[in-house]
């Protein structure tokens, strides 16, 4: 049984994908009781280097665990081939995830009383953009002007050279 913040932050995928590594039987699930509990077979040097394993990449996810309790099982008990996390999450914990959202997206909301703020703030430098969209504008126009005077001046200068060229 492992208890401490183990529930909402995927801490059964973690356990099943580190329980497979080590090349476990068993199976996790988390219970009402906001523990994670694990049935699972191996050799004691196996099972002591996955409970390693637990707590350093439990806390790597951010799972805060207080505490492991290892049972010995004293008899015979079938275990699924490959190691599973079992789906438990009856509608109490169903709820109580969506609770959990609906808080989150409270303190979203009340974060974002900057908003109105921001969107001044966008619509000045839409604004400036704008002005200066029409400032290239005239000014790739004037350009163009430019470049046909150019061409017209250089024909100029080569008929000039043509000629100097016949002396």
């Amino acid at each position: 049984m492992v208890t401490g913040k183990v529930q909402d932050i995927s801490f059964r995928a973690l356990v099943e994908d580190i329980a497979r590594f080590f090349d476990l039987r068993g199976f996790a699930f988390n219970d009402t009781d906001r523990s994670v509990k694990m049935v699972c077979c191996c050799e004691n040097g196996v099972i002591a280097e996955f409970i390693k394993q637990l707590e350093v990449k439990g806390a790597e996810k951010g799972a805060v665990i207080d505490k492991i309790v290892k049972q010995e099982i004293p008899f015979q008990i079938y275990l699924p081939q490959r190691f599973l996390r079992l789906s438990t999450d009856d509608f109490a914990d169903i709820g109580r995830k969506l609770d959990t959202g609906n808080d989150l997206l409270k303190q979203i909301v009340s974060g974002t009383s900057e908003l109105p703020n921001i969107s001044k703030g966008m619509d000045s430098l839409n604004l400036k953009f704008d002005s200066y969209i029409c400032t290239q504008n005239e000014h790739n126009q004037w350009m163009k002007e430019h470049l046909i005077k150019m061409d017209g001046h250089n024909q100029r200068l080569e008929k000039i050279l043509e000629k100097l060229a016949e002396r």
